[in-house]
């Protein structure tokens, strides 16, 4: 199945690395021209080198998915690289902050419930009023495996993720009627940066829990991303797709 996205705008956040750069690569493959986010001018180079070795079009720009001001002067950005509005919106920044409850502070839940879940409301309010008036529109949210599994020393990052997959099924129901679909794609182990500092042994028993006995990679990840935004999964809406190979079913 070929999947066309040529003539689509694109904003995909936390575009730099892992997964997020992944999904920008196979969006721009597919068609679109695709802005990119990062915390960082080294982050948005790394984005606009992306675009360029892809042969697509692209563009980035820093952002703190955090900061509530900051999603309409994103989508404005989005405007005046494309002269469109995003059709396509994939929240995928994301931080964390791991430590066991009784060690949690304040700071710890809460920076990672604002990028997390703050981060994921605030962009898609930006972005469905556009949406709704041309009538066609795909947001995408990247959620986790912990989302359904817990995981202890992340009590803040899977009360965000399942805080997202909640948000995703009340979204879709009240924008469906225009054309607009909201989902979630969660992964398991996917090999990026931040996996790759788990300690040996704890990934060997990760691997061992998978069925396909082994840890995904992001380009697996961004292929269901670029399917859910496509014509061809209109009719796919308040789901979470799990991309964890077996790890929890």
């Amino acid at each position: 199945m070929k999947i066309d996205l040529q003539g689509k705008a694109a904003l995909v956040t936390g575009a730099s690395r892992g997964i997020g750069a992944a999904i920008f690569s196979a969006l721009g493959a597919a068609g679109a021209r695709v802005f990119g986010t990062a915390t960082s001018a080294t982050g948005v180079a790394t984005i606009e080198q992306a675009a360029v070795a892809g042969g697509f079009s692209g563009a980035a720009h820093i952002y703190n998915a955090s900061d509530n001001n900051q999603a309409a002067v994103l989508s404005n950005a989005v405007m005046e690289a494309f002269g469109d509005a995003p059709d396509i919106v994939v929240c995928n920044a994301a931080v964390n902050a791991d430590t066991l409850l009784m060690r949690m502070k304040d700071d710890d839940w809460q920076r990672v419930l604002d990028a997390n879940l703050s981060g994921v409301f605030y962009l898609a309010r930006a972005a469905v009023p556009a949406m709704l008036k041309k009538r066609r529109g795909r947001i995408i949210a990247i959620s986790s495996v912990v989302a359904h599994s817990g995981n202890a020393g992340q009590s803040n990052y899977c009360a965000a993720k399942a805080g997202v997959e909640g948000f995703v099924r009340a979204l879709a129901q009240e924008v469906g009627g225009r054309g607009v679909t909201v989902n979630a794609v969660a992964p398991g182990l996917i090999d990026t940066d931040m996996t790759a500092k788990l300690p040996e042994k704890w990934r060997e028993n990760l691997i061992a829990a998978t069925a396909v006995r082994r840890a995904g990679i992001p380009a697996e990840v961004a292929a269901a991303v670029v399917f859910l935004a496509s014509q061809q999964a209109a009719y796919i809406t308040g789901q979470t797709i799990h991309v964890n190979g077996g790890m929890r079913m």
